[in-house]
């Protein structure tokens, strides 16, 4: 049997809010894998939530760079350790001059884009972030970057405090009708753009889940058959773009007010600061005792 370590059943508790008894005995059953783990709790109704994006705490900011005609945008982001810095004027700065200097070339590499001049600069990228570091004396990074055209229309852009950004090709030139998109799917967070987007394993798993679940129900086979279909079909509509009831009118879908505007959305990326990126936790309590006893 696959030993179990007691980080393994922390992590998997916090992600779940599943006890720990439970945690270990899911992830025996799984050899240890976290993710296969929490499949078999949600089938089994053991899972409360996943919450492992709650725990995403990396600072910074997400900058976004257009070229003049509206058919080509960059999105970046830059972290920072602490929010105080993600606010300094240096910082934006540099931030948004990456962001120009990107959208200039055809880099969409992090690590390339580094040894480029900075818009504005005698110094590399790389050479500047080394600078602002030393200036106010916290880490920074330039942590990943995507490049967005639209070939019939615009490129939709959308900011929220600088945390949320969202780049979307659309075949329209009206940016209104860009940006009302672009600001839908920085609040709704569709995964893709239509139902035929999501991939046939992730079918598979949710559908295998949902009929997990259904057959607790003691209900027959072909009730049980009709449940699945109809929990399916709201999953597909949830997680698609123009599945999605539109945020500015809730009475009508994406697609309903795409269609109204004689308009398609062929792409779209949307980045929010630190997602994925686990932040230290202190022990305030730990760390005075510590002090204490030096």
């Amino acid at each position: 049997m696959t030993t179990i370590s007691a980080k393994q059943v922390m992590e998997l508790r916090e992600r779940t809010g599943s006890g720990m008894m439970e945690c270990k005995k899911f992830l025996q059953q799984a050899n240890g894998d976290i993710e296969k783990a929490i499949i078999e709790m949600r089938k089994a109704g053991q899972a409360k939530a996943d919450k492992k994006s709650d725990r995403v705490a990396a600072e910074g900011v997400i900058v976004i760079a257009v070229k003049d005609d509206n058919r080509e945008a960059v999105m970046l982001e830059i972290n920072s350790e602490t929010d105080f810095v993600a606010r300094d004027a240096n910082f934006t700065l540099f931030a948004k001059l990456t962001a120009q200097t990107c959208l200039a070339t055809n880099i969409n590499d992090v690590e390339a884009l580094k040894s480029i001049k900075l818009h504005g600069d005698s110094n590399t990228v790389e050479e500047a972030r080394q600078h602002l570091v030393a200036k106010i004396g916290e880490n920074v990074q330039l942590r990943r970057i995507v490049r967005v055209k639209s070939e019939k229309g615009v490129v939709g852009t959308y900011l929220h405090g600088a945390r949320i950004g969202v780049l979307v090709a659309i075949s329209t030139t009206d940016l209104n009708v860009a940006k009302d998109i672009a600001m839908h799917v920085a609040a709704s967070r569709p995964l893709v753009v239509q139902a035929a987007d999501v991939s046939p394993e992730v079918i598979a798993n949710e559908r295998a889940i949902f009929e997990a679940q259904a057959k607790d129900s003691g209900k027959p086979e072909a009730i049980i058959k009709k449940m699945v279909d109809g929990r399916m079909q709201k999953f597909l509509s949830d997680v698609s773009l123009v599945g999605q009831a539109f945020v500015k009118n809730p009475d009508i879908t994406v697609e309903a007010f795409l269609k109204e505007k004689a308009s398609q959305v062929t792409q779209f990326v949307r980045f929010e600061v630190g997602e994925g990126i686990e932040k230290k936790q202190d022990n305030f309590v730990a760390e005075v005792m510590a002090q204490v006893r030096e």
